[in-house]
């Protein structure tokens, strides 16, 4: 079973912590399933960006993204070439460690003027 590695977030995971992760399913469920309060403000259809995550390791392992989490990357703060909205990244078969960036834009709320 690969591991989840999350890296020390000030407010969701000051510690850090190493995870059991199902192959198959997104790190934002994996989080949420885990107490890891991860925000996600779309319910997770790919409309915002709260769920961003930096992927340390492990990155070439997950789904590819598709062009609307593209899209949306693109409005994230902190975006990096590892970057990845974690409601859409589903974890296969190798281990992860990811970083929760300080900050986040919610484009489902923030993005509509």
């Amino acid at each position: 079973m690969p591991k989840l590695i999350v890296l020390p977030h000030v407010e969701l995971c000051p510690e850090g912590t190493v995870i059991d992760a199902k192959p198959g399913a997104t790190i934002c469920n994996t989080l949420l399933d885990n107490h890891i309060e991860m925000e996600h403000a779309c319910d997770q259809v790919c409309a915002c960006t709260t769920c961003h995550v930096i992927v340390r390791e492990g990155y070439q392992s997950l789904s590819p993204a598709q062009e609307n989490e593209e899209d949306m990357l693109d409005k994230a703060w902190g975006l990096e070439p590892l970057s990845r909205l974690s409601c859409q990244a589903v974890i296969a078969d190798k281990d992860l460690v990811i970083e929760i960036p300080k900050y986040s834009i919610n484009m489902a709320k923030e993005g509509k003027r």
